[in-house]
């Protein structure tokens, strides 16, 4: 009997996901452990790998094809000794599996519920005859919600099946869809004051940040603490660190930020308590220093992780920043890259932000929000002097994080960050 391949449990709240790509083609060759397709989650985009080898006989769920539920059979594998005829009887699409039960032909699944409800029947162009619409769960699910008669819409899925977007386009009456994309058409506008508007349907990206965030602000009791840095000896060092660099595949080029990063990671090491994480049961202090660092995508933030931080050199920190924040944009994180961490740093400074207070990342304890280096004038040795200051401010879990530790951290970051000597020979002395 021909092995399923099911939509695996990518992360603890993925519920669907859009089939990306496959990365084999009906009739290749399988080996165990091989990228097997991409899927496309709410922040990135995951590459499968096959759980057994075989020969990928079927794809059930083309390319393209969105709101596949977890555990919904995506394709079949043939295993040794079987042929093509084994495949005969058996579902071509999930499109074709509708009133058959998930129980009968998958008995994997968790809960046994019809395949005619991950990928709904209801209406569409292939479906008029039949009188059936072809729809997504989650796109039946919005249409209720929002009130939109799911009759007459054209989807965009595999055989005009509607999708979410498309119940959101037309909920919003400023979008129309072309092809697969979505253009704004004509502005919508207010009754009441005659005003226009273009209404932007909400990526299920910016849905979750929206949701975490709006938790975090309500249900962590947030306390915030600035201090003023000097950075002067840091850009001092850092000219004569990137004057150093090597020609080649070996050349680098360090940025503020990524002192920065090092300076935290070893100060989390002088103070573990901000390293840590906050649960109903008990306080998790981390053994591990992982520090986020958020980064700006198309879709919303996201804040891929450098592990063991404090354990890297200055250019390991900065060549895996790079990497993370590239990877991040392009939507190919792995979900280990960005889940979890024990700390995280917002840098606006390049932006030109003096100061801001950034809202913590739960379940983690602390966020650091770093503003831009200014010249202002500073008073060192009874003399008044020009430096360049950076203010950084300390957002904390009272919970987990007491004030004087808080300071504590804080004092510690800015004897690394004023004087980077201590922080590039810390792992030496």
């Amino acid at each position: 009997m021909p092995k399923e391949i099911i939509l695996p449990i990518i992360a603890a709240d993925f519920e669907s996901g859009t089939i990306e790509s496959w990365s084999k083609k009906e009739g290749d060759a399988v080996a165990k452990g091989e990228v097997l397709l991409s899927v496309e989650t709410d922040k990135a985009i995951i590459e499968i790998e096959a759980e057994h080898s075989g020969v990928l006989g079927k794809i059930m769920v083309a390319a393209g094809t969105e709101d596949v539920l977890v555990n919904a059979v995506i394709g079949l594998l043939l295993q040794e000794g079987e042929s093509a005829s084994d495949l005969d009887g058996l579902p071509n699409s999930v499109e074709t599996q509708a009133g058959s039960t998930a129980s009968e032909l998958s008995p994997v699944l968790k809960e046994p519920q019809s395949i005619s409800s991950q990928v709904a029947v209801s209406a569409g162009q292939n479906g008029a005859a039949s009188g059936r619409i072809f729809a997504s769960p989650l796109a039946r699910r919005i249409a209720a919600d929002l009130g939109v008669d799911l009759n007459g819409l054209t989807g965009r899925g595999p055989r005009g099946r509607i999708l979410k977007a498309d119940v959101e386009l037309a909920d919003s009456n400023g979008l129309v869809a072309v092809g697969d994309k979505s253009i704004f058409a004509a502005s919508t506008v207010e009754p009441e004051s005659g005003r226009t508007y273009s209404a932007i349907p909400h990526s299920n990206m910016r849905k979750t940040i929206a949701r975490r965030l709006t938790e975090s602000k309500r249900d962590v009791p947030h306390f915030y603490l600035s201090t003023d840095f000097q950075l002067d000896a840091l850009l001092a060092v850092r000219r004569d660190f990137n004057a150093r660099s090597p020609e080649g595949e070996e050349a680098y080029k360090l940025s503020v930020n990524d002192f920065i990063v090092k300076a935290c990671a070893v100060a989390m090491r002088d103070v573990p308590e901000v390293n840590s994480s906050w649960t109903e049961e008990a306080i998790h202090q981390h053994h591990n220093v992982d520090i986020s660092v958020a980064v700006a995508t198309e879709g919303g933030l996201i804040t891929p992780i450098v592990q063991d931080a404090d354990s890297k050199g200055l250019v390991a920190i900065s060549s895996q920043i790079k990497d993370l924040a590239a990877r991040a944009r392009e939507g190919k994180l792995k979900p280990a890259e960005f889940q979890g961490g024990g700390f995280t740093i917002s840098n606006l400074g390049m932006y030109g932000t003096s100061n801001f207070s950034a809202i913590i990342n739960p379940p983690q304890s602390c966020i650091l929000a770093v503003g831009a280096g200014e010249q202002r004038a500073v008073v060192k040795d009874g003399e008044l002097i020009i430096g360049t200051v950076m203010t950084c401010t300390l957002s904390s879990d009272h919970r987990s994080v007491n004030g004087d530790v808080a300071a504590r951290f804080m004092q510690a970051l800015k004897r690394y960050i004023e004087d980077p000597f201590y922080m590039v020979a810390r792992q030496l002395l």
